[in-house]
């Protein structure tokens, strides 16, 4: 039978909502849509690019709970509110993604509170590096 369990954060919002930072599923990693907020403290940076940092911070340690890196990752999906503040990010999300280039695709659309302005998921597959 494959493995499937769930990681969870400590977000509040999972409890509240009902899902999980990060499922995985044999080889596959799939982790939720994650935005900037520290969940140790429930804060959220105003600037994007501090919030993209600590979206990245958020994925690594749902990774690293399945046992993957960003070298792992496959697929990557970014969600902004504003399309003006994507290209700001980008340094930030290449120190993760330049190496490894993943798929990706980025989308403008609102999010669940507007003090997010960007949100990242991720697809990875364990032993893909």
């Amino acid at each position: 039978m494959t493995e499937r369990r769930a990681i969870l954060s400590g977000s509040t919002f999972e409890e509240q909502i009902g899902y999980a930072r990060a499922v995985v599923d044999g080889d596959l990693v799939h982790v939720s849509g994650t935005t900037g907020f520290d969940y140790t403290d429930m804060t959220i940076s105003e600037d994007v690019v501090e919030q993209a940092e600590q979206c990245l911070r958020n994925i690594e340690a749902a990774l690293t709970g399945a046992g993957c890196t960003f070298a792992d990752v496959v697929r990557v999906r970014y969600l902004l509110p504003d399309r003006e503040d994507f290209e700001p990010c980008w340094p930030v999300l290449r120190r993760c993604f330049g190496d490894v280039r993943p798929a990706a695709t980025m989308l403008v659309c609102g999010l669940a509170d507007p003090r997010m302005k960007i949100e990242i998921e991720v697809y990875a597959r364990r032993g893909a590096s």
